[in-house]
């Protein structure tokens, strides 16, 4: 029986086990879109699990959508993204840089332009934003045109080159939590009559576009992307073709021979069944919420080939062994989950630290 301490093979790469650091966003960048200082440290101590895949990333101004979220597309981002690869491959792991373009769950006061965001369509998520001033209604974004949708594409292949350049061993598309990628998908968010708009193909055509043209790049054994399908946060409904939506993109992108598919399940097991059979390749499940008696049940199952765990890497740095010996895990403060320093980000105790004091 496979088990979640067993190597695996992701790409072009061999991972000793197959328990992986799912994204989280910190907002503990610089306002510029430079990795904080503490990034590489932060990072660096969660270096035992299989992969790390970083928190959200923007490939351009226009991508940015909450405070103080990292970027990946000029000189500083790199040199400051370069100390927390490097410092991640130090103690042997592998770190994808997740490319993150949150559409319009954005806001102007948080972005290096201060523009209204863009999205397929000139339609308001209806929700909140936090920013520097306190919470923001989230203005009606500005609709891309046909030839923005397709820089907006050559923007993620440019932020793809990039990460590689700092040293990230690829990047996972962020085509989830109904940020842009999603945003096409939804006809709730995408009204578009040209050929991103209407039929399913239409809708995925962006979403394909993006992992081609990041495949040629880099190469699509650096290349992967994360799908939450079902997600129905801040607007999103993608309506009745939905499920018939992600077999289409998971078959196509099935064709781009990606490292992996992560997917962020929310219930419908059904679809998920079907992805995994559409799906050649590796895999990553992430069940948000997962109780600890149930980590390794998907690759045991053989469903999933990793698993991927949000808030219980985050307040354990030492999450692999944790599992392994069955110790007692540290509780995560979710006050800390979003900006600060230190505090609730890098002070975590590993087991033996704790067992010391």
């Amino acid at each position: 029986m496979t088990t979640v301490f067993d190597s695996v093979r992701l790409g072009r790469y061999t991972l000793p086990n197959r328990l992986v650091m799912a994204p989280m966003t910190r907002s503990r960048a610089q306002f510029d879109g430079t990795p904080g200082e503490l990034a590489a440290t932060y990072y660096a101590q969660r270096a035992s699990v299989g992969l790390i895949v970083t928190e959200g990333t923007q490939p351009s101004d226009d991508g940015q959508g909450y405070l103080t979220t990292p970027g990946i597309y000029t000189d500083a981002h790199v040199a400051g993204w370069k100390k927390t690869t490097d410092a991640v491959h130090a103690k042997g792991g592998h770190i994808f840089i997740q490319l993150m373009h949150a559409g319009r769950m954005s806001h102007p006061d948080n972005t290096p332009h201060h523009r209204q965001g863009v999205a397929p369509s000139a339609i308001a998520p209806g929700t909140g934003m936090f920013t520097a001033t306190g919470m923001q209604d989230i203005p009606a974004p500005r609709a891309l045109s046909t030839e923005e949708v397709r820089q907006t594409v050559a923007d993620f292949a440019f932020s793809a080159r990039r990460a590689v350049e700092a040293g990230a061993d690829g990047v996972e598309i962020h085509g989830a939590n109904a940020y842009l990628i999603q945003q096409f998908f939804a006809p709730s968010a995408n009204m578009r009559t040209d050929e991103y708009g209407g039929s399913i193909e239409n809708r995925a055509r962006f979403a394909i576009e993006i992992a081609q043209a990041i495949a040629k790049e880099i190469g699509a054994d650096r290349t992967a992307i994360r799908l939450s399908p079902g997600t129905t946060m801040w607007g999103i409904d993608e309506g009745e073709e939905g499920s018939d939506l992600y077999r289409y993109l998971v078959a196509e992108l099935d064709k781009v021979g990606l490292a992996y598919v992560h997917v962020m399940h929310q219930g419908n097991e059904p679809l998920l069944a079907d992805i995994r059979k559409l799906w050649k390749g590796t895999l990553i499940l992430n069940r948000p919420s997962r109780p600890r008696e149930q980590i390794g049940a998907d690759v045991a199952s053989g469903l999933a080939n990793l698993e991927a765990y949000g808030a219980m890497v985050l307040a354990n740095p030492d999450f692999v062994e944790r599992i392994k010996t069955k110790a007692p895990m540290n509780e995560p403060h979710r006050e800390g989950f979003f900006g600060g320093a230190e505090k609730f980000y890098i002070d975590y105790p590993t087991l033996r630290e704790a067992q010391g004091a």
